[in-house]
């Protein structure tokens, strides 16, 4: 599975380790995904969706019919 938030797109980022003696090494920084199943009362059905804490603040705000279809129009998802 890919380690995107499907409502705000956050995904793996690359950066370094620092060592002491400043030595760098790549490292990956993952975004804090987590599986969530939420409840759509306008279709009256449930769906589960890989979506970051931010997604999920962002899904309480606005809502996930709204938030969805945002991320539709963004092109996060297809």
């Amino acid at each position: 599975m890919s380690k995107i938030c499907v409502i705000i797109g956050k995904k793996v980022m690359v950066g370094n380790n620092v060592s002491h003696s400043n030595i760098k090494t790549k490292r990956k920084f993952y975004p804090n995904l987590q599986e969530k199943k939420f409840y759509i009362p306008e279709t009256d059905e449930w769906v589960i969706l890989k979506v970051s804490a931010k997604g999920i603040k962002h899904i309480n705000k606005n809502g996930v019919l709204n938030s969805l279809q945002k991320a539709y129009d963004k092109g996060i998802i297809y």
